[in-house]
C-alpha cells in the first residue's frame, strides 16, 4: 500500500508544481494593453513582438524589470505597411517605464514592433525583462 501512496503523492506534487506560474502579476494602467515581453541579453539584442490585437494604439511604452536596459533602433510596423522609426536611444532603469512613444492621435493598428536593446551592468546579476504596452485609442476621450 505504501508504494501506491508514494506514487499518488508524486503525481499530486508534479501536478501542483506544473500548475504554478513563475510570472508575477503586473498592474496595467487603464487604457493600456499588454502587447508582449522579451528577455534581454548583454550584447546588442534585436527582438520582434508580433501584435495580436484588434485595437488601435496612440502610443507605446516599455517597462523594464530586474536590470537597467538601453533601448534603441525602434521600428513600429503598422497594419497598412507603413513603418514608424522614432528616435530612440534611452536608458531605462530597472523596474521603471520608458517614456511614451507617440504613434498617432487618431490611433493606428500595429502589426509588429522591432527594437534593439541590451542589458547594462554586470552579467552575474542576471538579465532584464522588457514588457511592451500600447495605449488604446479612445474615440470618446480625445
Amino acid at each position: 500500500m505504501k508504494p501506491f501512496l508514494a506514487s499518488v503523492f508524486l503525481v499530486f506534487a508534479i501536478l501542483s508544481i506544473s500548475s504554478c506560474t513563475t510570472r508575477k502579476s503586473i498592474p496595467i494602467e487603464e487604457g493600456w494593453e499588454f502587447l508582449g515581453e522579451r528577455t534581454v541579453n548583454f550584447v546588442t539584442d534585436k527582438d520582434m513582438v508580433e501584435i495580436n490585437s484588434n485595437s488601435k494604439f496612440t502610443a507605446l511604452k516599455f517597462k523594464v524589470e530586474d536590470r537597467e536596459v538601453r533601448l534603441n533602433n525602434l521600428v513600429i510596423h503598422l497594419e497598412n505597411g507603413d513603418k514608424l522609426q522614432p528616435a530612440m536611444d534611452d536608458v531605462v532603469a530597472a523596474d521603471a517605464y520608458s517614456r511614451e512613444i507617440a504613434i498617432a492621435s487618431e490611433g493606428r493598428y500595429i502589426d509588429k514592433i522591432e527594437f534593439s536593446y541590451r542589458t547594462t551592468g554586470n552579467v552575474l546579476k542576471g538579465r532584464a525583462n522588457v514588457l511592451v504596452f500600447g495605449k488604446k485609442f479612445d474615440p470618446y476621450n480625445q
